[in-house]
């Protein structure tokens, strides 16, 4: 399977989308979607498309939480990417992809933002708060450990965007671009989890990443909107838990990822 082909596109669909939000941006930049996978492309599509006026302060938060998400994704893969031997020439396109999406959507945020963005952290990659010697020791020059990092980071992307869906109904340009990054977020997870040796998909709150517990935490939910599945399908409940993405809070995110930021407290 030529991954390419799955992670290429994503972010073009963003493009396109913003640019149909407003239709005064003009047939000039039709030609500049040819390449809206370049960030300062992508920013530049943004300033335009949600040219209006200040933002309310629940998304200006929402928005500057999905900022700090995406500053860490960013850091790691352009770490990861520039280290020689890490990462093995046969794999190295796909995380390539990942990280020219990452450093998209920092853009991206960057610029609907503006001058309402919060810095970048300090980052520490081996979970250690600053110590430089947390659980994931090595994870710049062990590859196994680096894949494991990625997809923590990934599942907890697209649980934390999802849970933050409904914070953002009251903008439907910035609503539609959330859950674009929050499609990019699910493949990038699927095609890290297959690249381990998984499945690409979670099964209930199974993990095999120690310390990762937390990311998993309510995946094996067998209730939705009221209905207990169990009741309706044949299916067995890892099935049913497969076929449903529970969000993740603001809070239970800022945990997961605390260990990884400088400073942070959980």
């Amino acid at each position: 399977m030529d991954t390419r082909n799955i992670l290429d596109t994503v972010d073009s669909d963003l493009a396109e989308r913003l640019v149909s939000r407003r239709t005064a941006v003009g047939s000039a930049f039709a030609t500049g979607l040819a390449f809206v996978s370049a960030p300062v492309t992508l920013a530049a599509l943004a300033r335009r498309a949600f040219a209006q006026g200040a933002l309310p302060a629940q998304i200006i938060n929402v928005l500057n939480f999905a900022l700090t998400l995406e500053y860490l994704e960013a850091e790691f893969y352009n770490i990861g990417v520039a280290t020689s031997g890490l990462i093995p020439a046969s794999e190295l396109d796909v995380f390539q992809q990942i990280q020219k999406h990452e450093n998209a959507h920092v853009a991206f945020l960057l610029s609907v933002l503006g001058s309402a963005a919060v810095p970048k952290p300090t980052f520490d990659f081996t979970a250690g708060n600053g110590s430089g010697n947390g659980p994931f020791v090595g994870v710049f020059s062990n590859y196994e450990i680096y894949k494991a990092v990625s997809q923590a980071f990934e599942d907890t992307g697209v649980r934390a965007y999802k849970g933050q869906a409904p914070n953002l109904m009251s903008n439907d340009a910035i609503l539609r671009a959330a859950l674009q990054i929050h499609s990019v977020e699910a493949r990038h997870a699927s095609e890290v989890r297959r690249l381990r040796g998984l499945k690409g998909w979670i099964t209930g709150i199974q993990t095999d990443i120690p310390g990762t517990e937390a990311v998993y935490d309510g995946e094996a939910r067998l209730r939705q909107a009221g209905i207990f599945v169990p009741s309706v399908t044949r299916a067995n409940e890892d099935r049913i838990t497969e076929a449903f993405d529970e969000p993740l809070s603001m809070a239970q995110v800022l945990f997961i990822v605390a260990p990884f930021i400088v400073g942070s407290n959980p």
